[in-house]
């Protein structure tokens, strides 16, 4: 390839910076007019409380859907669903060759089969530490730890330089599965020249080491030989390693492992068709189970992170039906609790503690689990392995990427850029700057629906949950006269022995009355300008009953 003088190189994050979850990285390389892309990643976060009724979110890939015909594949660095979360809604509408490792391939496949679109997509397996290309991008895949099989760094060679996408990662030396972090690759990447380092920011303020994987499995060995009773762990389905640990510490205490939740099934599958998990004893049914001895059994269970459907939490809510937990049995936290599921969490195991459950989590036992992103003294070996010119921290919130661009001056990076979901940076040629902002954003999967995150219904939904709803039915004559009383019911608003609720709805009742009475019967005849009159009264008078502006449906029925 010839360098051309017009051509720019440039990253674009449309998920993922100001943000931990939902990675969507595009690279771009030509003159502006005509660049090809390349995606790294396309993944999904969840919904909190501040999106009622949406459990998933995900990018908008409304800008790259206009250049589509220039978008070469899509490579996924692993199968961490904030990585490949999306593919099943997105996919359709970029159609682009997906290019994946062993593992995750396998669990591409299976979510778009379950989607109907496998049979449309073209998935190409890259084996550990390959190399392809597409178009100006020459991809190589560096082995990488964190927690979950096969993380992919991927280093993109272009005609105006190499960018190394760490993905997810952190510098574990005894991960029990798979390869150590191939230093040496970084450091061969680094001693070439590395233009940028795309690098992960989650654990930025956190001093020290992650910890390594090998460290967990000593001490939950520890502490399931100590337990009596029935066993239950919660952890991250997706990761494979402390599901190997937990197998590994339940079969030094004698117990049989029992997988709940359809997500450690589809692992454990996914594991055992590259060779993971190939020589524990076959793990028995929930029903079998139920026929073993107390202490001879360990349930290895979704739902760590309070997720209402999941599997802990229908133990926890009694209404699983094949398994119980109850006095003198256990319950093992190995999971770290994600921001935002702090009320669910607490909320779980509050539940479990009031069937007489104990609780072990990484607070009172801190060696049962540890992070799988690179705390400082990682990030700074990173650096020094790498090498790069330019730094750009992602997967963070806006003061993970601050204190990362930050910590890279001061390890003496020459330039570091830190943009949000929309700028595009220009990598090269020249300085890196900021060059342009484009459309992003999120769609919400409302009741299997894909949604922006502004649309009304979400709206509606938030301002009824905070506010309430009030519903006012009208029987009026053709003539405009009330033809009978109002009826109003409520919904989520407040009332008590001194303040009736029933009180203030006749209180509203007559203000809506005498407010219809005040229109001119023109108006009165026309059902748009009554129910303009009644929202206005409604949300006047609630203001004073309630201090709330309540969502107002107003019913006209007209008689005679």
């Amino acid at each position: 390839m010839t360098r051309n003088s017009e051509a720019e190189l440039v990253f674009l994050p449309l998920g993922g910076s100001n943000e931990i979850g939902m990675n969507f990285n595009l690279y771009g390389y030509g003159p502006p007019h005509a660049r090809k892309w390349i995606v790294v990643d396309l993944g999904v976060t969840f919904g909190d409380l501040t999106t009622p009724g949406v459990e998933i979110i995900m990018p908008d890939p409304t800008f790259l859907e206009e250049h589509v015909d220039n978008l070469l594949g899509i490579v996924l660095t692993h199968a961490h669903e904030d990585h490949i979360g999306a593919l099943p809604w997105l996919w359709p509408r970029l159609k682009a060759p997906l290019f994946a490792t062993p593992f995750t391939a396998y669990l591409i496949r299976e979510k778009l089969r379950d989607a109907g679109v496998l049979d449309q997509a073209v998935i190409t397996e890259i084996p550990l530490n390959g190399r392809l290309t597409l178009g100006p991008f020459d991809l190589e895949l560096v082995t990488l730890t964190h927690s979950i099989p096969e993380p992919n760094g991927v280093a993109i060679r272009t005609p105006l330089g190499t960018i190394l996408h760490t993905g997810d990662w952190k510098i574990d030396p005894d991960p029990l599965l798979g390869e150590v972090t191939d230093s040496a690759a970084i450091q061969r990447l680094g001693d070439e020249g590395i233009l940028a380092m795309v690098c992960d920011s989650t654990n930025v303020f956190v001093e020290g080491e992650a910890g390594s994987e090998a460290d967990v499995r000593d001490a939950l060995t520890t502490l399931i030989k100590g337990l009596s009773g029935k066993v239950a762990v919660g952890c991250f389905a997706s990761n494979v390693a402390r599901m190997d640990s937990v197998i590994r510490a339940a079969e030094a205490a004698d117990r049989r492992v029992c997988l709940l939740g359809r997500s450690m099934h589809r692992m454990a599958g996914a594991a055992k068709s590259v060779g993971l998990l190939s020589d524990v004893a076959p793990f028995v049914t929930e029903k079998e189970a139920g026929y073993f001895p107390s202490d001879k059994i360990l349930y290895l269970c979704t739902g760590s992170q309070g997720e209402p459907r999941a599997a802990l939490s229908r133990v926890a809510e009694g209404n699983h039906p094949q398994v119980t937990l109850g006095a003198g049995d256990s319950c093992v936290f190995s999971s770290r609790v994600i921001p935002g599921n702090e009320i669910a969490i607490r909320n779980l195991q509050n539940r479990l503690a009031d069937r007489g459950v104990r609780l072990y989590t990484d607070r009172d036992h801190p060696g049962i689990h540890v992070s799988g992103h690179p705390c400082r003294d990682e990030l700074a070996q990173m650096y020094a392995w790498a090498r790069p010119r330019i730094a750009v921290p992602t997967h963070g919130e806006r003061r993970h990427l601050l204190e990362h661009k930050a910590f890279a001056r001061d390890l003496q990076v020459p330039e570091q850029i830190a943009p949000r979901n929309g700028d595009m940076v220009r990598l090269a040629p020249g300085r890196a700057e900021i060059i342009d902002e484009v459309k992003s954003g999120r769609l919400f999967l409302d009741g299997g629906v894909l949604t922006p995150e502004n649309s009304e219904p979400l709206r509606e939904r938030r301002h009824a949950a905070h506010n309430g709803i009030l519903v006012v039915s009208i029987v009026m004559d053709k003539r405009g006269r009330l033809a009978d009383g109002l009826e109003i019911r409520s919904i989520g608003l407040p009332g008590d022995a001194d303040n009736p609720l029933e009180e203030a709805l006749d209180d509203l009742a007559d203000a809506i009355e005498a407010a219809i009475n005040r229109l001119d019967r023109k108006e009165r005849e026309d059902d748009t300008a009554v129910e303009m009159c009644v929202s206005r009264t409604v949300k006047k008078v609630s203001q004073r009953l309630w201090e709330r502006r309540p969502v107002v449906e107003t019913i006209v029925v007209r008689v005679g």
